[in-house]
């Protein structure tokens, strides 16, 4: 008695503290303001999607960057010419970018000339052309080479970029390249990006040079960060921030004073080692953007690659000191030639539909589990409402922005509460049905469901949590709503719901508990079993030719990648200040322009169209005179290419995270259910997966990063289902080892065919709406989704199982000692 009162204030403690947490992010702005700033400030960002944000467009000063290595190249000559024993000055950067160095002798003229030509030929393409006006030589860059030093620097600059800002903590950023040298960066939900702008724009080039005695041949004089000083520093750097690996803020041990701690690599660390070892008693000065930032005296050689710099930093400058050097040096600095105010990529109209249809899915999974279970129905539906709002409000207390990707994962956490209450009430539907009493029934069910929740939770956590680690962008946002609603779902499914069934069963203990029957959709038990197992081989045979299909499909006709991946065209629209978006979207939409983005862009009336690669000028024509249709004054300043926002390293960084969420997976079921288990889940998940790109490759849907979110949910949603069954084949066979392992299955399938049949019916009708109706901001994860759920029930039955029963067939059913060995397994 006393333990139940004390759960129920527990548990409404908790609920309180969840709603009282969700409740800035639902409030409207202004109504948010009248709150405390502690509690407000915690609230749910939405993304760019969803928002919109501030635009910077960064230009990279190219005459800069080509000056410099133009500079660096006319000093390998210099080395080239003193080797040779022919005598110049120090080359000399001019205005118009070109390098001048004088020779010595007037006889050394064609040998050097000779040198410059043969070092210039040296690079691919060839940097530089040389003309020769008397002693005096002229560097030129080449056009290609400036092409290829500019392609370099901006794919480099992206990522700097991209670190820097989610060091920042600007979430979900869009960074992409816009033209042939300029940086395209929207951040959702900011509207003063002025720290943001200045962090940008620090270079952050780090070097350690040797402070001279005195000012003379090879030495340059560097200011101070305050400019009140000047340094005597030789100009050749001993080492540079190249070698840098981590910086972080730290605290001086006697002074309390901040400052940055690094550590360099391997070779740096050497290197540093060696500097230090040979310079005891000199000035060593660190230089940041050309500023010496600290110059201390070698006191000893500093081995293992750890140091400290100091120089009177605040917190504040010690710790975005540490961010800069944390995410590398800009190649060239970034100028920000455009700042504007953006709307939401997905506009009110489909933002609108997209909620709507949200909105009706979940009142259809609400209405079904009250057709289903009555009035245990209502139990489990009041469950999922708090489980729904407090994982909004958890995701408020992170400050987590929310985007496409994190409603993918916000729907499957929900489905796995579904999957759980559901489970929970057929595990005690069937305790009734072996004459258990309510309460008797209820505990057991509990008891027999709890494994299986928490085998599945677990499991889908470990994927989630290297997803998070090992993903960036729309992968990490999808982690934090996934592993935020899995957290709260065991709370409500297994605390919630099992209070408020207790509750209703106190009164009356010793009754039978009355879980309605709905005929066919319940009338599958394991002691009547199904044979699936006859069809095995037709199910395995099957689902391999149509994976290999599937393989062959993303070769011809390909997946639709869309901008995300591939670039495209953006087109700046001036349509009037009376223009609204949705006419503008309409009419795209009436002139079969579906593949293009139209967003609100500064200034009312002003929008901007991205379409995908690809698109050539009939199809600029097209929207141009589509929206002329709508604003016949309309008029387009500015047609331009822009690069993919999706980088190489993201996709290299998250297909990582992938494999290794796979791998966790994998070892937790290969732990709880043995080798045969794990080796067929993993299995059928490639299965499953190879199918559902061939579904996106043969209907041509767009492979965009909602499609990625709706693939990574798959993965959650197959292996959740899998571990189900295979929870239900760990327990037959602790209870009857002897039973041959092909009817063990067929039993356990039959016992959960009624689950798997709920669970997939809900989630489909969770997502039906938005794929009829959600437009084609969502179409590219409703329908995907859809197929997954039909293909992953699918394969749980006719892939999984069979692939158990022919893994371990052998080692089950024919060798006593192993089989008992698996028996014993937690």
């Amino acid at each position: 008695m006393q333990s139940f009162y004390s759960r129920v204030i527990a548990y409404g403690l908790v609920i309180l503290l969840g709603l009282g947490a969700v409740l800035p992010s639902l409030l409207p702005e202004h109504a948010r303001h009248a709150l405390p700033d502690i509690w407000a400030e915690r609230h749910i960002n939405l993304g760019l999607d969803l928002r919109g944000g501030s635009h910077l467009l960064l230009d990279v000063d190219t005459d800069r960057l080509a000056g410099e290595h133009l500079l660096q190249q006319a000093l390998a000559l210099g080395q080239h010419l003193d080797d040779a024993g022919l005598r110049h000055s120090r080359p000399v950067l001019n205005e118009d970018g070109s390098v001048s160095l004088r020779l010595g002798l007037p006889a050394d003229q064609n040998a050097a000339l000779e040198l410059a030509q043969r070092l210039a030929r040296e690079q691919r393409p060839t940097a530089f052309n040389v003309t020769q006006d008397g002693q005096r030589l002229t560097l030129v860059a080449t056009y290609a080479w400036r092409e290829a030093l500019t392609r370099d620097a901006v794919e480099r600059s992206l990522e700097v970029v991209r670190r820097r800002l989610d060091d920042t903590g600007v979430v979900e950023p869009l960074i992409t390249r816009q033209g042939s040298h300029s940086v395209l960066v929207q951040m959702p939900g900011v509207t003063d990006p002025g720290e943001i702008k200045r962090l940008l724009g620090r270079t952050a080039v780090m070097t350690f040079h040797l402070v001279a005695d005195q000012s003379g041949p090879g030495v340059q004089e560097l200011p101070d960060r305050q400019g009140q000083h000047l340094y005597p520093v030789q100009r050749t750097a001993l080492l540079k921030g190249e070698h840098l690996e981590d910086a972080r803020l730290g605290f001086d041990d006697r002074t309390g004073e901040p400052l940055v701690t690094f550590h360099l690599n391997k070779v740096g660390a050497q290197r540093f080692a060696d500097i230090t070892r040979a310079n005891v008693g000199r000035a060593f000065a660190v230089v940041l953007d050309g500023q010496v930032i600290t110059a201390p005296v070698i006191r000893t050689a500093i081995t293992g690659g750890h140091g400290q710099i100091s120089g009177g930093f605040t917190s504040g400058d010690a710790s975005e000191l540490a961010l800069l050097l944390r995410s590398g040096a800009l190649p060239a600095p970034l100028t920000v030639v455009e700042e504007r105010t953006v709307g939401p990529d997905l506009g009110s109209d489909a933002i609108q539909m997209g909620v709507t249809t949200g909105l009706l899915g979940a009142a259809l999974v609400l209405g079904f589990m009250l057709v289903i279970y009555g009035r245990w129905g209502l139990i489990a539906n009041t469950a999922l409402v708090l489980n729904v709002l407090l994982t909004l409000g958890l995701l408020g207390l992170l400050g987590a922005t929310l985007t496409l990707p994190g409603i993918a994962g916000l729907i499957l956490s929900i489905g796995m509460a579904v999957d759980a209450n559901i489970l929970i009430n057929e595990r005690i539907r069937e305790e009734t049905r072996r004459g258990r009493r309510a309460m008797s029934a209820l505990n057991a069910g509990f008891d027999r469901a709890f494994g299986t929740i928490v085998d599945a939770s677990v499991t889908t956590l470990i994927a989630v949590s290297l997803l998070f680690m090992f993903g960036s962008g729309p992968i990490r946002g999808f982690a934090v709503t996934m592993g935020a609603g899995l957290l709260v779902s065991m709370f409500t499914a297994v605390g919630v719901t099992r209070l408020l069934m207790t509750a209703t069963v106190r009164r009356r203990p010793g009754a039978a508990l009355a879980l309605p029957e709905r005929g066919w959709l319940t009338c599958f038990h394991e002691d009547r079993p199904l044979g699936f197992m006859r069809v095995r081989s037709a199910g395995l045979l099957l689902s391999i030719l149509l994976s290999l299909a599937s393989i062959g499909l993303w070769f011809s006709p390909g997946l639709n990648q869309g901008i995300d991946f591939r670039g495209g065209t953006a087109i700046e629209v001036n349509a009037g200040a009376d223009t609204t978006i949705e006419p503008l979207r309409a009419a795209l939409l009436q002139a079969g322009v579906t593949e293009a983005s139209l967003q609100q862009f500064g200034d009312p009336g002003q929008y901007r169209v991205r379409l995908p690669a690809g698109s050539d000028n009939s199809r600029i024509d097209t929207v141009q005179t589509a929206l002329r249709g709508v604003a016949p004054d309309a008029d387009f300043p500015k047609v331009d290419n822009v690069g993919p926002s999706v980088s190489g390293q993201f996709l290299e960084t998250s297909l990582l995270a992938v494999l290794l969420a796979g791998g966790g997976m994998f070892a937790y079921l290969r732990l709880r259910f043995a080798a045969p288990f794990a080796t067929a889940a993993m299995a059928t998940l490639a299965l499953d997966l190879t199918k559902t790109f061939g579904f996106l490759a043969l209907t041509g849907i767009e492979f965009n990063l909602t499609a990625i979110a709706a693939l990574l949910a798959l993965i959650g949603y197959s292996v959740n289902d899998k571990v189900v069954v295979f929870d239900r084949m760990r327990e037959q066979l602790a209870q009857t080892p002897d039973m041959p392992l092909g009817e063990l299955i067929n039993r356990c399938l039959t016992g959960t065919l009624t689950r798997t049949l709920f669970t997939s019916a809900t989630t489909f009708l969770a997502l039906l709406p938005m794929a009829i109706a959600g437009g084609d901001a969502v179409s590219s994860f409703a329908l995907p989704m859809l197929f997954g759920i039909v293909v992953g029930t699918g394969s749980s039955i006719f892939i999984a199982a069979p692939l158990v029963l022919r893994l371990g067939k052998h080692r089950l059913k024919q060798d006593r000692e192993a089989a008992n060995a698996l028996m014993d397994m937690p």
